[in-house]
């Protein structure tokens, strides 16, 4: 390129690279917009400029100006930083392969950016821009920050930002980020935090968030003000730090609106604060090293999966969510540890099936209690009564987990065959399948009480008046009562009408009366 062939606002850059001296075309004094060719950036990006003196820190600085024509600087090596200002791009700048020192556009016009496997040696900043089509950084490295703060990227429908297995040495900078289309992240690895304050992605149908094993070695936020319409995927992601949804809005109705399968989180995964999600959310297999949170959150799915826990781990859960989630929550063999609930939040389909937790928070009576296990549409699980059972027992309340294991009996006979459940309804009436052994001494007394009247009043003959020992009602009694002869009445006597058919009864009764403790008290032994 020939100097003689610039215009007035080319020469005027050109000269003042060597320096890097900023050029600011902003005048006003011509209606015509000021121009400048992008070969000639190009040209002076890829050395073509005079020589810098000593001292001199070349630079392209520049602001106001409109760039004509395609920059090419696919794989060239990019000493020098480059700083654009409220600049209008014509046609997409091509970075694809390239090395630069420092790129910054803060305020400028593209119809799209492309720089995948481009590296960048400091900063990489698009902040204040407008993009009408997609900016690709696939595989790129940027060394330092990644700046989209108020940016604009509009490709509805298509791919807006393709940033696979990006890699930045420091922050990801999205605060006030609008896409229209989706923001494609799978694989990347960020050095520093993910911030998203206030962002707003919308990809109707699709994936407005795809960032699929993501790798960060600080926070991951997405508020206060994040805003998406469309599926968030953090499947897989790996987060060194803590992730944020307060106060977020995430719709994707009747269907998943956040992905979170397999996420490792070293500390907070907080889904609360005022977070509303239209949609399911979905956290199987997650493990949270401090707590999972959805106090105050507002999660609607009706007719689906609200909030899936399926194998996820948290040291602590707060389920206290600001009214009760709308669709089945299903926490299937989740460790939840110590779990915070309140009887105002407890959804209407709950799926407790081998869920374990450490402790709660908020034990409430037993009788309470249960209504918490009976939201469950999954038939009858014994596991669930066992485990509200040692919760109960580890705060030394003994008494409410006999109560939950005895309901546990009775939800399990309503499930047996006529015969079964008759027995079943004799060994709850006497002893409460061995959790109310009390029962069995009230019975005891009560039959002992009625024996004891009728034979005082209308003794037995003895069978051979020579050898009969003297009568004594209470004992004889006892002797039809217990099974095993202990004081030899029953022998020595014989009655005759009704006073037969009451020795047949306290026989039977007695008889009954043992089994059930018997099969009760066992069955309560085995399960301690």
């Amino acid at each position: 390129m020939r100097i003689d062939e610039l215009n007035a606002l080319e020469s005027q850059l050109w000269n003042s690279f060597a320096q890097g001296a900023a050029v600011d075309v902003r005048d006003g004094s011509s209606a015509a917009e000021p121009a400048v060719r992008a070969e000639v950036i190009a040209a002076l990006l890829l050395g073509a400029g005079a020589d810098a003196a000593p001292g001199d820190r070349p630079a392209l600085r520049l602001t106001g100006a409109r760039i004509t024509g395609v920059l090419d600087l696919r794989f060239g090596e990019i000493a020098a930083p480059v700083v654009l200002d409220e600049c209008r791009f014509d046609d997409t700048p091509l970075l694809g392969g390239a090395r630069i020192r420092e790129l910054a556009l803060t305020g400028c016009a593209l119809p799209g950016l492309a720089a995948d496997t481009a590296q960048i040696d400091g900063r990489l900043a698009l902040s204040r821009c407008h993009l009408t089509g997609p900016l690709v950084l696939t595989c790129a490295q940027v060394r330092s920050d990644l700046d989209l703060r108020d940016t604009v990227i509009t490709t509805p429908g298509a791919e807006a930002i393709s940033a696979v297995r990006l890699i930045t040495g420091g922050d990801v900078l999205c605060t006030n980020l609008a896409v229209q289309g989706a923001f494609r992240l799978s694989g990347a690895a960020v050095s520093g935090e993910f911030a998203l304050e206030g962002a707003s992605l919308s990809n109707p149908g699709g994936h407005a968030l795809d960032a699929y094993h993501v790798q960060i070695t600080e926070d991951f936020t997405f508020h206060p003000g994040f805003s998406a319409e469309g599926r968030i995927i953090l499947s897989g992601a790996t987060v060194a730090a803590a992730i944020g949804f307060c106060g977020a809005r995430l719709s994707n109705a009747g269907d998943v609106a956040l992905e979170a399968i397999d996420v490792s989180v070293a500390r907070n995964f907080d889904l609360g604060q005022g977070l509303t999600v239209d949609g399911g959310i979905t956290l199987d297999g997650s493990r949270i090293g401090t707590q999972l949170s959805f106090h105050d959150a507002t999660l609607t799915n009706p007719g689906g999966i609200a909030l899936s826990l399926r194998l996820a781990q948290a040291r602590e859960t707060d389920l206290r969510s600001r009214q009760p989630i709308d669709g089945t929550v299903d926490a299937s063999n989740a460790q939840l540890g110590t779990l915070y609930d309140t009887p105002d939040a407890w959804p209407a389909d709950l799926r407790l099936a081998e869920t374990t937790y450490d402790a709660l928070a908020l034990p409430l009576p037993a009788a309470e209690r249960l209504g918490w296990l009976r939201r469950s549409t999954a038939g009858y699980l014994p596991q669930p009564y066992e485990q509200l059972a040692t919760a109960y027992r580890r705060l030394g309340h003994e008494d409410e987990a006999r109560t939950v294991l005895l309901a546990k009996q009775r939800h399990r006979r309503a499930m047996l065959p006529l015969h079964t459940r008759v027995w079943g309804y004799v060994q709850d009436a006497t002893v409460g399948y061995g959790y109310r052994p009390l029962r069995a001494g009230l019975w005891l007394m009560a039959l002992l009480a009625c024996g004891a009247l009728f034979f005082g009043a209308h003794p037995p003959a003895p069978l051979e008046a020579e050898k009969a020992p003297p009568f004594n009602a209470v004992f004889y009694t006892l002797d039809l009562l217990v099974p095993i002869t202990a004081f030899g009445q029953d022998a020595a006597f014989a009655p005759r009408d009704t006073g037969q058919w009451l020795a047949y009864g306290l026989t039977a009764a007695g008889w009954i009366l043992a089994t059930t403790v018997a099969t009760g008290v066992s069955r309560a032994i085995s399960r301690q």
